[in-house]
């Protein structure tokens, strides 16, 4: 089911999705859904394998240096991820 994404809220990469880093970035296939979605920068491949140890979507945007000023871009782009369910958002510890 797919969700809208809060950066002020935990999230974590789907299991079921698998990330293969590309120069450009990283492809990220969802064995659930068969869908493939392109992480279109290395910062973003960042944020998105540190989600599930960063207390908050923001809080991961930021151990992977994303300043003030990228914050809105990177929230698009986790927004889409949730959106197409490859990021969703942790619940428990």
């Amino acid at each position: 089911m797919a969700q809208t994404y809060d950066g002020t809220r935990p999230w974590v990469l789907d299991p079921q999705v698998s990330l293969r880093p590309e120069p450009f970035g990283a492809l990220a296939y969802h064995f659930g859904t068969r869908r493939l979605s392109f992480l279109k920068s290395r910062t973003l491949l960042e944020v998105v394998r540190s989600l599930g140890d960063q207390p908050t979507g923001d809080a991961a945007c930021a151990s992977a240096g994303v300043g003030d000023g990228e914050l809105p871009r990177y929230r698009t782009a986790l927004a889409t991820l949730a959106a197409t369910d490859m990021i969703r958002e942790r619940v428990g510890p």
